[in-house]
């Protein structure tokens, strides 16, 4: 999906780049399908901030997505929507027997095309089926970790993971990190590549947009007292040294992945630094 530049004759649309919404096909989701999202502007249960930053907002409703895909069978694809909490598109299937429900968009899906869910489907954009069952070099996304457990990996807008090999139980599947590892090949997975690829050239133009997506404005640690942060305080500007959070934890480059995981074993490459 491209993305536009508009004219400037704003101060906020000078340098924005909005998306285009080419694949949309309709700006009213399924009410069946949606749920009310309650807020916490990062307060917890005593009133207090717990999380900096969040607050405001333009009101949601939660879509209900299906990431289990465990119903089986063949559905049309009735609509391709927006959807405000995930950076990626949603897709409306009706199964045959007239149950509806909303799938993450894979690239080049359209209206009214089918899609099929089962163990023995062929390796077609949008179907979704077990990763042994797929050829090798197939880019799929919502893909699960453990069998039954629902997609977890390969779910915001443009990623996909490529089946390298299949060794015995396990598949080997190469990360949009870079990394390397082998998940459980009875796993499912859905063909194709996430919708919405340019999100990550989306530029917001205005402070005020991102106060409408729920987030306030940061206080650079440098600007702060020495009392609130490490890299506080200091006659004019001080350069802070090692870049820390405010407890002093390095925030740049310190490994925090626990060297005794179980599920390092199944990391074949490491993601690139």
């Amino acid at each position: 999906m491209p993305v536009k530049k508009l004219r400037p004759i704003t101060p906020g649309q000078r340098f924005r780049m909005a998306n285009t919404f080419e694949e949309i096909t309709t700006d009213k989701p399924e009410k069946s399908l949606l749920a009310p999202i309650k807020k916490s502007g990062g307060r917890n249960n005593q009133g207090r901030m717990t999380i900096r930053y969040r607050g405001g907002g333009h009101k949601r409703r939660y879509r209900i997505v299906d990431f289990k895909r465990r119903k089986e069978g063949a559905a049309q694809v009735l609509s391709i929507e927006y959807d405000p909490n995930r950076s990626a598109f949603i897709s409306l299937i009706q199964f045959e027997d007239g149950e509806k429900k909303y799938m993450l968009a894979p690239k080049g899906i359209e209206k009214g095309q089918k899609v099929h869910i089962g163990t023995n489907v062929s390796p077609d954009l949008g179907n979704t089926l077990p990763l042994k069952n797929m050829p090798l070099g197939t880019a799929v996304h919502n893909i699960e970790m453990q069998p039954g457990q629902g997609g977890r990996i390969c779910r915001s807008a443009g990623t996909s993971a490529q089946l390298l090999a299949k060794e015995g139980k396990y598949a080997v599947l190469k990360m949009p990190s870079g990394e390397s590892r082998m998940i459980l090949a009875n796993c499912l997975a859905t063909v194709g590549v996430v919708s919405n690829q340019d999100h990550s050239l989306v530029r917001l133009g205005k402070a005020g947009r991102n106060r409408w997506l729920g987030r306030r404005p940061r206080t650079r640690p440098a600007a702060m007292n020495p009392v609130d942060h490490p890299q506080g305080g200091g006659e004019g500007r001080s350069k802070g040294g090692q870049a820390k959070t405010r407890k002093g934890i390095p925030s740049k480059g310190l490994k925090t992945r626990n060297k005794n995981k179980k599920s390092n074993r199944l990391i074949l490459e490491r993601r690139k630094k």
